[in-house]
Protein backbone atom coordinates (compact mmCIF):
# COMPACT_ATOMS: atom_id res chain seq x y z
CA UNK A 1 0.00 0.00 0.00
CA UNK A 2 1.22 3.23 -0.76
CA UNK A 3 1.64 5.79 2.34
CA UNK A 4 -0.39 8.96 2.13
CA UNK A 5 1.27 11.99 1.13
CA UNK A 6 1.29 15.11 3.25
CA UNK A 7 -1.84 17.32 3.01
CA UNK A 8 -0.08 20.61 1.79
CA UNK A 9 -0.54 21.42 -1.48
CA UNK A 10 -2.44 18.04 -2.15
CA UNK A 11 -5.35 17.91 -4.16
CA UNK A 12 -8.33 16.39 -2.53
CA UNK A 13 -8.91 15.09 -5.64
CA UNK A 14 -5.54 13.16 -6.75
CA UNK A 15 -7.15 10.07 -7.15
CA UNK A 16 -10.04 7.84 -5.17
CA UNK A 17 -8.50 7.43 -1.74
CA UNK A 18 -11.60 5.23 -0.61
CA UNK A 19 -11.92 3.22 -2.29
CA UNK A 20 -9.30 4.22 -4.92
CA UNK A 21 -6.53 2.66 -2.63
CA UNK A 22 -7.81 -0.61 -4.55
CA UNK A 23 -8.48 1.24 -7.92
CA UNK A 24 -5.10 2.58 -8.64
CA UNK A 25 -4.41 0.49 -11.75
CA UNK A 26 -7.84 1.61 -12.81
CA UNK A 27 -6.47 5.11 -12.36
CA UNK A 28 -3.41 4.37 -14.39
CA UNK A 29 -5.14 3.12 -17.31
CA UNK A 30 -7.68 6.46 -17.52
CA UNK A 31 -4.30 8.42 -17.30
CA UNK A 32 -2.75 5.61 -19.31
CA UNK A 33 -5.80 6.11 -22.04
CA UNK A 34 -5.84 9.87 -22.07
CA UNK A 35 -1.91 10.33 -22.33
CA UNK A 36 -2.12 7.68 -25.40
CA UNK A 37 -4.61 9.74 -26.81
CA UNK A 38 -2.23 12.96 -26.87
CA UNK A 39 0.74 11.60 -27.88
CA UNK A 40 -0.80 9.53 -30.91
CA UNK A 41 -2.16 12.65 -31.84
CA UNK A 42 1.34 13.57 -33.10
CA UNK A 43 1.60 10.91 -35.50
CA UNK A 44 -1.99 9.70 -36.20
CA UNK A 45 -2.72 12.42 -38.85
CA UNK A 46 0.58 12.06 -40.94
CA UNK A 47 -0.80 9.24 -42.86
CA UNK A 48 -3.89 10.91 -43.31
CA UNK A 49 -2.34 14.23 -44.70
CA UNK A 50 -2.97 12.86 -48.70
CA UNK A 51 -5.85 12.10 -48.28
CA UNK A 52 -7.23 15.13 -46.39
CA UNK A 53 -5.19 17.14 -48.60
CA UNK A 54 -7.28 15.46 -51.57
CA UNK A 55 -10.12 16.13 -50.03
CA UNK A 56 -9.96 19.66 -48.52
CA UNK A 57 -8.05 20.67 -51.30
CA UNK A 58 -5.02 22.68 -49.67
CA UNK A 59 -1.29 23.01 -51.14
CA UNK A 60 1.62 20.87 -50.92
CA UNK A 61 3.51 24.19 -48.73
CA UNK A 62 0.58 24.48 -46.63
CA UNK A 63 0.17 20.51 -45.72
CA UNK A 64 2.84 20.82 -42.57
CA UNK A 65 0.17 23.40 -40.87
CA UNK A 66 -2.10 20.44 -40.14
CA UNK A 67 0.84 18.70 -37.84
CA UNK A 68 2.59 22.18 -37.07
CA UNK A 69 -0.69 23.60 -35.43
CA UNK A 70 -0.89 20.84 -32.75
CA UNK A 71 2.84 20.84 -32.20
CA UNK A 72 2.93 24.71 -31.54
CA UNK A 73 -0.48 25.19 -29.69
CA UNK A 74 1.13 22.19 -27.35
CA UNK A 75 4.33 22.76 -26.90
CA UNK A 76 3.91 26.46 -25.96
CA UNK A 77 1.15 25.97 -23.43
CA UNK A 78 2.43 23.09 -21.50
CA UNK A 79 3.95 24.85 -18.61
CA UNK A 80 0.72 26.79 -18.25
CA UNK A 81 -1.26 23.80 -18.51
CA UNK A 82 0.69 22.65 -15.45
CA UNK A 83 0.84 25.23 -13.10
CA UNK A 84 -3.47 25.22 -13.82
CA UNK A 85 -3.75 22.08 -12.56
CA UNK A 86 -2.07 22.86 -9.47
CA UNK A 87 -4.12 25.84 -9.17
CA UNK A 88 -7.40 24.49 -9.36
CA UNK A 89 -7.45 20.78 -9.42
CA UNK A 90 -6.01 18.21 -11.57
CA UNK A 91 -9.00 16.20 -11.69
CA UNK A 92 -11.18 19.30 -12.76
CA UNK A 93 -8.14 19.51 -15.31
CA UNK A 94 -8.20 16.62 -16.47
CA UNK A 95 -11.73 16.09 -17.15
CA UNK A 96 -11.98 19.57 -18.82
CA UNK A 97 -9.20 18.66 -21.17
CA UNK A 98 -10.64 15.20 -22.02
CA UNK A 99 -13.76 17.31 -23.09
CA UNK A 100 -11.95 20.26 -24.65
CA UNK A 101 -9.84 17.81 -26.63
CA UNK A 102 -12.95 15.52 -27.70
CA UNK A 103 -14.92 18.44 -29.04
CA UNK A 104 -12.12 20.11 -31.13
CA UNK A 105 -11.17 16.38 -32.29
CA UNK A 106 -15.16 16.52 -33.61
CA UNK A 107 -14.65 19.97 -34.82
CA UNK A 108 -11.20 18.68 -36.88
CA UNK A 109 -13.00 15.36 -38.32
CA UNK A 110 -16.25 17.34 -39.40
CA UNK A 111 -13.68 20.48 -41.07
CA UNK A 112 -15.18 21.76 -44.57
CA UNK A 113 -11.95 23.25 -45.10
CA UNK A 114 -8.12 23.92 -44.60
CA UNK A 115 -8.45 26.65 -42.26
CA UNK A 116 -11.24 24.99 -40.12
CA UNK A 117 -9.01 21.63 -39.84
CA UNK A 118 -5.94 23.70 -38.77
CA UNK A 119 -8.11 25.67 -35.88
CA UNK A 120 -9.10 22.38 -34.83
CA UNK A 121 -5.67 20.84 -34.30
CA UNK A 122 -4.10 23.94 -32.66
CA UNK A 123 -7.25 23.77 -30.29
CA UNK A 124 -6.53 19.92 -30.16
CA UNK A 125 -3.23 21.24 -29.03
CA UNK A 126 -4.14 23.82 -26.49
CA UNK A 127 -6.16 21.33 -24.45
CA UNK A 128 -3.95 18.64 -25.15
CA UNK A 129 -1.32 21.14 -22.63
CA UNK A 130 -4.18 20.73 -20.43
CA UNK A 131 -4.45 17.22 -20.09
CA UNK A 132 -1.28 15.92 -20.50
CA UNK A 133 0.33 17.68 -17.31
CA UNK A 134 -2.75 16.29 -15.13
CA UNK A 135 -2.60 12.89 -16.59
CA UNK A 136 0.81 12.94 -15.37
CA UNK A 137 1.10 14.87 -11.68
CA UNK A 138 -2.01 12.43 -10.97
CA UNK A 139 0.13 9.32 -12.05
CA UNK A 140 2.83 11.29 -9.82
CA UNK A 141 0.65 11.48 -6.35
CA UNK A 142 -1.28 8.39 -6.87
CA UNK A 143 1.74 5.92 -6.94
CA UNK A 144 4.17 6.56 -3.97
CA UNK A 145 4.72 3.22 -2.74
CA UNK A 146 8.69 2.20 -4.44
CA UNK A 147 7.81 -0.76 -6.35
CA UNK A 148 3.80 -0.25 -7.56
CA UNK A 149 5.45 3.63 -8.97
CA UNK A 150 7.93 1.40 -10.70
CA UNK A 151 5.76 -0.93 -12.41
CA UNK A 152 3.23 2.27 -13.11
CA UNK A 153 5.72 4.35 -14.98
CA UNK A 154 7.14 1.63 -16.78
CA UNK A 155 3.89 0.95 -18.56
CA UNK A 156 3.35 5.13 -18.57
CA UNK A 157 6.98 5.42 -20.48
CA UNK A 158 6.04 2.43 -22.08
CA UNK A 159 2.88 4.14 -23.97
CA UNK A 160 4.64 7.42 -24.20
CA UNK A 161 7.39 6.02 -26.35
CA UNK A 162 5.30 3.95 -28.62
CA UNK A 163 2.02 6.68 -28.78
CA UNK A 164 3.54 7.67 -32.01
CA UNK A 165 3.92 4.55 -33.80
CA UNK A 166 0.70 3.41 -32.70
CA UNK A 167 -1.13 6.46 -34.04
CA UNK A 168 0.63 5.48 -37.38
CA UNK A 169 -0.94 1.71 -37.29
CA UNK A 170 -3.92 3.51 -36.30
CA UNK A 171 -4.43 6.04 -38.56
CA UNK A 172 -3.08 3.47 -41.49
CA UNK A 173 -5.81 0.98 -40.36
CA UNK A 174 -9.02 3.91 -40.12
CA UNK A 175 -7.46 5.76 -43.63
CA UNK A 176 -7.41 2.65 -45.49
CA UNK A 177 -10.86 1.15 -44.23
CA UNK A 178 -12.48 3.93 -43.37
CA UNK A 179 -11.70 7.62 -44.17
CA UNK A 180 -9.22 10.39 -42.89
CA UNK A 181 -12.13 12.11 -41.03
CA UNK A 182 -11.70 8.95 -38.57
CA UNK A 183 -8.19 9.53 -37.59
CA UNK A 184 -10.21 13.00 -35.08
CA UNK A 185 -13.41 10.88 -34.66
CA UNK A 186 -11.31 8.16 -33.32
CA UNK A 187 -10.74 10.23 -30.03
CA UNK A 188 -14.40 10.85 -29.16
CA UNK A 189 -14.32 7.41 -28.16
CA UNK A 190 -11.18 7.08 -26.74
CA UNK A 191 -12.32 10.31 -24.77
CA UNK A 192 -15.83 9.26 -23.57
CA UNK A 193 -14.16 5.96 -21.90
CA UNK A 194 -11.52 7.92 -20.21
CA UNK A 195 -14.04 10.61 -18.79
CA UNK A 196 -16.38 7.84 -17.66
CA UNK A 197 -13.56 6.37 -16.32
CA UNK A 198 -11.98 9.74 -14.24
CA UNK A 199 -15.27 10.77 -13.18
CA UNK A 200 -15.82 7.35 -11.36
CA UNK A 201 -12.35 6.87 -10.09
CA UNK A 202 -11.05 10.06 -9.07
CA UNK A 203 -12.69 12.71 -6.12
CA UNK A 204 -13.43 16.07 -6.92
CA UNK A 205 -11.45 18.39 -4.78
CA UNK A 206 -9.18 21.90 -4.84
CA UNK A 207 -5.03 22.04 -3.83
CA UNK A 208 -5.26 23.28 -0.42
CA UNK A 209 -2.50 25.29 -0.79
CA UNK A 210 -2.48 26.23 -4.34
CA UNK A 211 0.50 28.56 -5.74
CA UNK A 212 -0.32 31.62 -7.33
CA UNK A 213 0.37 32.37 -11.10
CA UNK A 214 3.05 34.43 -12.32
CA UNK A 215 1.05 36.19 -15.58
CA UNK A 216 4.53 37.54 -16.86
CA UNK A 217 6.38 34.15 -16.38
CA UNK A 218 3.62 32.28 -18.13
CA UNK A 219 3.40 35.04 -21.54
CA UNK A 220 7.68 34.66 -21.33
CA UNK A 221 7.83 31.36 -21.47
CA UNK A 222 4.49 30.32 -23.89
CA UNK A 223 5.97 33.15 -26.41
CA UNK A 224 9.47 31.86 -26.26
CA UNK A 225 8.38 28.07 -26.74
CA UNK A 226 6.51 28.79 -29.51
CA UNK A 227 8.74 30.87 -31.30
CA UNK A 228 11.33 28.17 -31.39
CA UNK A 229 8.64 25.63 -32.70
CA UNK A 230 7.36 28.43 -35.15
CA UNK A 231 11.25 28.88 -36.35
CA UNK A 232 12.29 25.63 -36.85
CA UNK A 233 8.85 24.76 -38.25
CA UNK A 234 9.08 27.34 -41.38
CA UNK A 235 12.14 26.39 -41.62
CA UNK A 236 11.28 23.08 -43.66
CA UNK A 237 9.54 25.50 -46.05
CA UNK A 238 11.54 28.83 -45.86
CA UNK A 239 15.51 29.33 -45.86
CA UNK A 240 17.45 29.50 -43.02
CA UNK A 241 18.06 33.13 -44.14
CA UNK A 242 14.85 34.48 -43.88
CA UNK A 243 13.18 36.47 -40.93
CA UNK A 244 10.62 34.50 -40.57
CA UNK A 245 12.91 31.43 -39.59
CA UNK A 246 15.92 33.08 -38.06
CA UNK A 247 13.55 36.14 -36.24
CA UNK A 248 11.39 33.79 -34.61
CA UNK A 249 14.65 31.69 -33.46
CA UNK A 250 16.25 34.52 -32.14
CA UNK A 251 13.09 35.60 -30.34
CA UNK A 252 12.14 32.24 -28.73
CA UNK A 253 15.57 32.38 -27.35
CA UNK A 254 15.84 35.64 -26.05
CA UNK A 255 12.82 35.36 -24.40
CA UNK A 256 13.39 31.73 -22.81
CA UNK A 257 16.18 33.50 -21.64
CA UNK A 258 14.50 36.78 -20.23
CA UNK A 259 11.90 33.75 -18.40
CA UNK A 260 14.68 31.61 -16.94
CA UNK A 261 15.87 35.36 -15.05
CA UNK A 262 12.47 36.07 -14.66
CA UNK A 263 12.28 32.84 -12.50
CA UNK A 264 15.05 33.83 -9.78
CA UNK A 265 13.09 36.95 -9.34
CA UNK A 266 9.58 36.28 -8.84
CA UNK A 267 8.20 35.37 -5.45
CA UNK A 268 5.86 32.66 -7.31
CA UNK A 269 7.45 31.07 -10.21
CA UNK A 270 5.72 29.17 -13.12
CA UNK A 271 8.59 26.69 -13.01
CA UNK A 272 10.29 27.38 -9.95
CA UNK A 273 14.01 26.69 -10.49
CA UNK A 274 14.71 24.05 -7.65
CA UNK A 275 12.52 21.76 -9.72
CA UNK A 276 14.79 22.18 -12.42
CA UNK A 277 18.12 22.25 -10.35
CA UNK A 278 17.73 18.72 -8.93
CA UNK A 279 20.02 16.45 -10.42
CA UNK A 280 17.69 13.71 -11.43
CA UNK A 281 15.10 16.16 -12.82
CA UNK A 282 17.19 18.16 -14.76
CA UNK A 283 19.06 15.14 -16.59
CA UNK A 284 15.82 13.89 -17.28
CA UNK A 285 14.44 16.98 -18.71
CA UNK A 286 17.26 17.08 -21.62
CA UNK A 287 17.19 13.39 -21.85
CA UNK A 288 13.63 13.60 -23.09
CA UNK A 289 14.33 16.46 -25.01
CA UNK A 290 17.02 14.73 -26.77
CA UNK A 291 14.91 11.85 -27.10
CA UNK A 292 11.80 13.19 -28.70
CA UNK A 293 14.28 14.86 -30.88
CA UNK A 294 16.04 11.43 -32.60
CA UNK A 295 12.67 9.39 -32.17
CA UNK A 296 10.18 11.13 -34.18
CA UNK A 297 12.35 11.88 -36.77
CA UNK A 298 12.96 7.94 -37.36
CA UNK A 299 8.55 7.08 -37.21
CA UNK A 300 8.95 10.27 -40.09
CA UNK A 301 11.20 9.29 -42.45
CA UNK A 302 10.43 5.32 -42.01
CA UNK A 303 7.43 6.05 -42.72
CA UNK A 304 8.48 7.37 -45.90
CA UNK A 305 10.83 5.08 -46.82
CA UNK A 306 8.57 2.06 -46.44
CA UNK A 307 5.71 3.54 -48.40
CA UNK A 308 7.31 5.57 -50.83
CA UNK A 309 10.66 3.23 -51.29
CA UNK A 310 9.63 0.00 -50.91
CA UNK A 311 5.59 0.98 -51.67
CA UNK A 312 4.24 -0.79 -48.25
CA UNK A 313 0.38 0.64 -47.74
CA UNK A 314 -0.31 2.89 -44.25
CA UNK A 315 -1.64 -0.23 -42.64
CA UNK A 316 1.63 -2.39 -43.87
CA UNK A 317 3.39 0.12 -42.48
CA UNK A 318 1.95 0.76 -39.09
CA UNK A 319 2.50 -3.16 -38.70
CA UNK A 320 6.51 -2.92 -39.20
CA UNK A 321 6.20 -0.44 -36.55
CA UNK A 322 4.95 -3.23 -34.15
CA UNK A 323 8.14 -5.12 -33.27
CA UNK A 324 9.17 -2.20 -31.87
CA UNK A 325 6.88 -1.48 -29.94
CA UNK A 326 6.98 -4.42 -28.04
CA UNK A 327 10.52 -4.42 -27.33
CA UNK A 328 9.96 -0.93 -25.81
CA UNK A 329 7.12 -2.14 -23.52
CA UNK A 330 9.14 -5.00 -22.21
CA UNK A 331 11.82 -2.96 -21.62
CA UNK A 332 10.38 -0.16 -20.50
CA UNK A 333 8.97 -2.18 -17.44
CA UNK A 334 11.93 -3.97 -16.79
CA UNK A 335 14.38 -0.69 -16.47
CA UNK A 336 11.83 0.94 -14.25
CA UNK A 337 11.09 -2.30 -11.96
CA UNK A 338 14.65 -4.05 -12.05
CA UNK A 339 17.48 -1.60 -13.50
CA UNK A 340 16.93 1.73 -12.18
CA UNK A 341 15.87 0.66 -8.42
CA UNK A 342 19.06 -1.66 -8.89
CA UNK A 343 21.57 0.58 -10.35
CA UNK A 344 20.34 3.95 -10.75
CA UNK A 345 19.87 6.01 -13.85
CA UNK A 346 23.31 6.75 -14.40
CA UNK A 347 24.05 3.48 -16.67
CA UNK A 348 20.87 3.16 -17.75
CA UNK A 349 19.77 5.96 -19.75
CA UNK A 350 22.88 6.98 -21.17
CA UNK A 351 23.16 3.18 -22.62
CA UNK A 352 19.52 3.51 -23.80
CA UNK A 353 21.31 6.66 -25.55
CA UNK A 354 24.07 4.86 -27.23
CA UNK A 355 21.19 2.05 -28.99
CA UNK A 356 19.08 4.41 -30.04
CA UNK A 357 22.47 6.11 -31.62
CA UNK A 358 23.30 2.89 -33.24
CA UNK A 359 19.96 1.70 -34.50
CA UNK A 360 19.82 5.21 -36.53
CA UNK A 361 23.55 4.53 -37.55
CA UNK A 362 22.08 0.90 -38.92
CA UNK A 363 19.14 2.33 -40.32
CA UNK A 364 21.55 4.59 -43.10
CA UNK A 365 22.18 1.37 -44.69
CA UNK A 366 18.70 0.99 -46.22
CA UNK A 367 18.27 1.12 -49.77
CA UNK A 368 15.78 0.19 -52.46
CA UNK A 369 16.41 -3.59 -52.25
CA UNK A 370 16.51 -4.23 -48.79
CA UNK A 371 13.84 -6.20 -46.93
CA UNK A 372 11.69 -5.97 -43.51
CA UNK A 373 13.01 -8.94 -41.90
CA UNK A 374 16.93 -8.54 -42.67
CA UNK A 375 17.61 -4.73 -42.81
CA UNK A 376 14.31 -3.02 -41.31
CA UNK A 377 13.35 -4.43 -38.35
CA UNK A 378 16.08 -5.61 -36.79
CA UNK A 379 17.56 -1.85 -36.44
CA UNK A 380 13.94 -1.02 -34.78
CA UNK A 381 14.31 -3.62 -32.35
CA UNK A 382 17.41 -2.35 -30.91
CA UNK A 383 15.79 1.14 -31.56
CA UNK A 384 12.94 -0.26 -29.45
CA UNK A 385 15.40 -1.28 -26.86
CA UNK A 386 17.22 2.26 -26.29
CA UNK A 387 13.93 3.90 -26.02
CA UNK A 388 12.73 1.53 -23.34
CA UNK A 389 16.24 2.15 -21.34
CA UNK A 390 14.98 6.24 -21.74
CA UNK A 391 11.74 7.24 -21.13
CA UNK A 392 10.30 5.05 -18.17
CA UNK A 393 13.04 5.92 -15.87
CA UNK A 394 13.45 9.52 -17.18
CA UNK A 395 9.61 10.23 -16.82
CA UNK A 396 9.99 8.23 -13.45
CA UNK A 397 12.82 10.60 -12.10
CA UNK A 398 11.43 13.59 -13.76
CA UNK A 399 8.60 13.65 -11.32
CA UNK A 400 9.99 11.89 -8.16
CA UNK A 401 10.08 13.72 -4.65
CA UNK A 402 8.49 16.63 -6.06
CA UNK A 403 6.68 18.72 -3.42
CA UNK A 404 3.04 18.29 -3.78
CA UNK A 405 1.78 21.36 -5.50
CA UNK A 406 4.78 21.52 -7.60
CA UNK A 407 3.86 17.82 -9.72
CA UNK A 408 1.75 19.99 -12.03
CA UNK A 409 4.73 21.50 -13.44
CA UNK A 410 7.40 19.44 -13.08
CA UNK A 411 4.71 17.28 -15.06
CA UNK A 412 4.53 19.83 -17.39
CA UNK A 413 8.05 20.35 -18.00
CA UNK A 414 9.07 16.75 -18.95
CA UNK A 415 5.59 16.83 -21.28
CA UNK A 416 7.36 19.80 -22.57
CA UNK A 417 10.64 18.39 -23.23
CA UNK A 418 9.41 15.64 -25.16
CA UNK A 419 7.47 17.22 -27.06
CA UNK A 420 9.18 20.48 -27.78
CA UNK A 421 11.88 18.30 -28.90
CA UNK A 422 9.99 16.05 -31.21
CA UNK A 423 8.50 19.23 -32.95
CA UNK A 424 12.35 20.81 -33.19
CA UNK A 425 13.66 17.69 -33.95
CA UNK A 426 11.10 16.27 -37.08
CA UNK A 427 11.91 19.89 -38.45
CA UNK A 428 15.52 20.12 -38.82
CA UNK A 429 15.69 16.85 -39.37
CA UNK A 430 13.13 17.45 -42.69
CA UNK A 431 14.67 20.71 -43.54
CA UNK A 432 18.33 18.79 -43.19
CA UNK A 433 16.64 15.94 -45.48
CA UNK A 434 15.52 18.25 -48.07
CA UNK A 435 18.84 19.74 -48.19
CA UNK A 436 20.45 16.80 -49.03
CA UNK A 437 18.17 15.58 -51.56
CA UNK A 438 18.29 18.43 -53.49
CA UNK A 439 22.05 18.70 -53.28
CA UNK A 440 22.35 14.58 -54.54
CA UNK A 441 20.99 16.17 -57.44
CA UNK A 442 22.66 18.80 -58.14
CA UNK A 443 24.46 17.91 -62.06
CA UNK A 444 22.41 15.00 -62.14
CA UNK A 445 19.12 14.36 -64.82
CA UNK A 446 16.71 14.38 -62.84
CA UNK A 447 15.82 10.40 -63.81
CA UNK A 448 13.39 7.87 -61.78
CA UNK A 449 16.48 6.31 -60.63
CA UNK A 450 18.49 9.29 -59.40
CA UNK A 451 15.50 10.72 -57.53
CA UNK A 452 15.14 7.60 -55.67
CA UNK A 453 18.32 7.60 -54.80
CA UNK A 454 18.03 11.19 -53.63
CA UNK A 455 15.48 10.17 -51.26
CA UNK A 456 17.26 7.58 -49.86
CA UNK A 457 19.92 10.16 -49.19
CA UNK A 458 17.95 12.54 -46.94
CA UNK A 459 16.71 9.97 -44.91
CA UNK A 460 20.75 8.83 -44.26
CA UNK A 461 21.22 11.95 -43.53
CA UNK A 462 18.13 12.01 -41.04
CA UNK A 463 19.35 9.32 -39.22
CA UNK A 464 22.63 10.78 -39.31
CA UNK A 465 21.79 13.46 -37.63
CA UNK A 466 19.45 11.70 -35.38
CA UNK A 467 22.56 9.32 -34.06
CA UNK A 468 24.02 12.36 -33.27
CA UNK A 469 21.50 13.73 -31.04
CA UNK A 470 21.31 10.34 -29.69
CA UNK A 471 24.98 10.46 -29.21
CA UNK A 472 24.59 13.80 -27.56
CA UNK A 473 22.18 12.86 -25.12
CA UNK A 474 24.76 9.62 -24.08
CA UNK A 475 27.24 12.08 -23.08
CA UNK A 476 24.63 14.93 -20.84
CA UNK A 477 22.88 12.20 -19.40
CA UNK A 478 26.26 10.12 -18.27
CA UNK A 479 27.30 13.66 -16.80
CA UNK A 480 24.26 14.90 -15.36
CA UNK A 481 22.53 12.18 -13.58
CA UNK A 482 24.10 11.12 -10.11
CA UNK A 483 25.86 7.58 -9.95
CA UNK A 484 23.95 5.19 -7.44
CA UNK A 485 20.83 4.92 -5.95
CA UNK A 486 17.79 7.50 -6.65
CA UNK A 487 17.29 8.43 -3.06
CA UNK A 488 14.52 11.51 -3.28
CA UNK A 489 13.27 13.25 -0.86
CA UNK A 490 10.22 15.36 -1.20
CA UNK A 491 10.42 19.22 -0.50
CA UNK A 492 8.84 20.21 2.36
CA UNK A 493 8.10 16.38 3.89
CA UNK A 494 10.35 15.30 6.37
CA UNK A 495 9.57 11.69 5.25
CA UNK A 496 10.54 9.95 2.40
CA UNK A 497 8.39 9.06 -1.06
CA UNK A 498 10.09 6.90 -2.94
CA UNK A 499 10.70 5.97 -6.16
Amino acid sequence: MSRPTTATGQDAGLAARSPGENHRWWVLAVIGLAQLMVVLDATIVNIALPSAQADLGFTDSNRQWVVTAYALAFGSLLLLGGRIADLIGRRRVFLIGLVGFSVASALGGAAPSFEVLVAARALQGAFGALLAPAALSLLTTTFTDPKERAKAFGIYGAIAGTGGAVGLLLGGLLTEYLNWRWCLFVNLILAAIAFAGALRLLHAGAPADPPKLDIPGTVLVSLGLFGLVYGFSNAESHPWSTVATWGFLLAGVLLLIAFAWWQTRTPHPVLPPRVVLDRNRGASFLGMFIAGAGMFGVFLFLTYYLQQSLGYSPVLTGVAFLPMVAVLIVTSVTATNMLVPRYGAKPIVPVGMLFGAGAMAWLTALDLKSGYAANVMPPLLLLGLGLGLIFAPAMSLATAGVAPHDAGVASATVNTSQQVGGSIGTALLNSLAGSAATAYLVGKQHSPANLAQSQLHSYATAYWWSAGFFLVGMVVCGLLYPAGKPDIHPEGDAAPVHM
